[in-house]
């Protein structure tokens, strides 16, 4: 199965600002952002197309008009929990740095951790590999999901997620071709 993440476009929210599981809509460059992805899969055919709940990553499913589109809620990005919509400086800064220093183990007040995150996306991927075996599938999700997957092919600790740069409309490709996984590119 060869497997195309997509991150969505950027967000109509101030700069600052954790905004997680919170249904954000997309900024007003959307329609340039949504051409942009779309040239990257130019000439390319999926055979099924997962996204995430949240509009942002609907909007861009159907702007990108790959297919029928399946919702799943195994997509979404991290719950970040009482900080959801909160400015980061606004965070208790103790709080955050114990977070931040292990955010795979460590979950926002009310939240999940990134190795719940992480669990969702490997429970995913595990029914897709079987569902979609020798196809190719694509899912429009979020920059801590995408990560997390990756993390999870490259069998990397998640304390160095960050070190991916995942940025608005870029598209990231996997191949699971028997029991080799390989990452094929990043962040395009």
């Amino acid at each position: 199965m060869k497997l195309t993440l997509i991150r969505h476009t950027s967000l109509q929210i101030e700069a600052g600002i954790c905004y997680g599981q919170s249904d954000i809509d997309v900024a007003e460059s959307f329609a340039s952002e949504s051409a942009s992805t779309q040239a990257k899969l130019t000439a390319i055919k999926f055979d099924a197309v997962y996204s995430s709940p949240l509009q942002r990553c609907v909007k861009l499913a159907e702007a990108l008009n790959l297919g029928d589109i399946a919702v799943d809620t195994r997509l979404m990005e991290l719950n970040f929990g009482d900080w959801e919509l909160r400015a980061w400086d606004d965070i208790p800064r103790d709080m955050f740095d114990a977070w931040g220093h292990d955010y795979a183990n460590k979950a926002p007040p009310n939240g999940e951790t990134f190795s719940q995150l992480q669990q969702r996306g490997i429970h995913f991927l595990t029914e897709m590999l079987t569902k979609h075996a020798g196809e190719h599938i694509v899912i429009i999700s979020h920059g801590g999901m995408i990560r997390a997957l990756l993390a999870h092919v490259l069998n990397m600790e998640l304390k160095g997620l960050f070190r991916f740069t995942i940025d608005y409309g870029s598209v990231t490709q996997l191949d699971f071709n028997g029991t080799i996984s390989k990452v094929l590119f990043v962040n395009l």
